[in-house]
């Protein structure tokens, strides 16, 4: 017969193994819990309308309510989602991006919105900006080249419950002239000169944001406020910036 002595060891042994499986354990799940936590979106995005947007002088607080508001983090690649919040444009697939959160601030500030304008946007992208534009008003259009981004872009957006935004596939240049004219029209991507359906589409008092000059234009694009008044077309330089072209139809691979 084994001794008393052994076989305490033994047991001894056994509760000491048992004890280490079950830290091991425990250190594991916690390394598993630490590795699947996500980031305090809410915080970023706090953080990045204080120190990229109100800082640099956007005032309008429509505009900086729409900025916290909105999840910027939904609209990139989940593998970018960390870096959704960053001060700078980030891919979304297909040749395009998603603006930096300051210039999309900005132009939606120059458009100076209000409750019930009808608004245009050229350029869907990821939607994140028909989002921002929704906060603002309900009527939001929107029309996107490339048939890939505009199915995901609405799908993101329906799944966050911006239903009233209505997206199109299409030729921007050309407007969507069923629904003009629009109080306001905001252009994400950049023709060598304003498009004048887009000119024709804009109501009387009607402002549109849009950049203007080739991608390799010598100091960047200009970003332009044109507005209409008395049918005379009113032209301001708003500041340099750097948007991919706008693609026609004519142009598709």
């Amino acid at each position: 017969m084994l001794s008393r002595v052994y076989t305490n060891r033994v047991k001894g042994m056994a509760l000491i193994a048992l004890a280490v499986i079950a830290i091991a354990a425990l250190v594991g799940a916690a390394v598993t819990a630490l590795g699947s936590r996500q980031p305090d979106y809410g915080a970023l995005r706090r953080a990045m309308v204080e120190d990229q947007i109100r800082a640099r002088g956007i005032k309008d607080r429509a505009v900086l309510r729409a900025m916290a508001k909105v999840p910027r983090h939904e609209f990139v690649p989940t593998a970018l989602r960390e870096n959704a919040y960053e001060d700078h444009p980030l891919p979304i697939g297909d040749g395009q991006t998603i603006s930096q959160p300051y210039i999309v601030a900005l132009m939606t500030e120059a458009l100076r919105i209000k409750r019930g304008d009808k608004v245009l946007e050229i350029g869907t992208g990821s939607g994140y900006q028909a989002a921002v534009l929704a906060e603002l008003t309900p009527k939001i259009y929107t029309i996107e080249i490339l048939p890939s981004l505009a199915k995901r872009a609405e799908a993101t957006l329906k799944r966050l419950g911006y239903n009233s935004v209505r997206v199109r596939t299409g030729d921007g240049y050309k407007g969507w002239p069923q629904h003009a004219p629009f109080n306001a029209i905001i252009v994400t991507c950049a023709p060598d000169k304003v498009p004048q359906p887009l000119i024709d589409q804009l109501a009387e008092g009607g402002r549109m944001v849009i950049p203007v000059g080739p991608q390799d234009a010598l100091g960047g694009q200009d970003l332009q406020l044109v507005e209409k008044h008395n049918g005379t077309v009113k032209v301001s330089s708003i500041a340099p910036v750097m948007f991919v072209p706008l693609v026609r139809e004519r142009e598709k691979p």
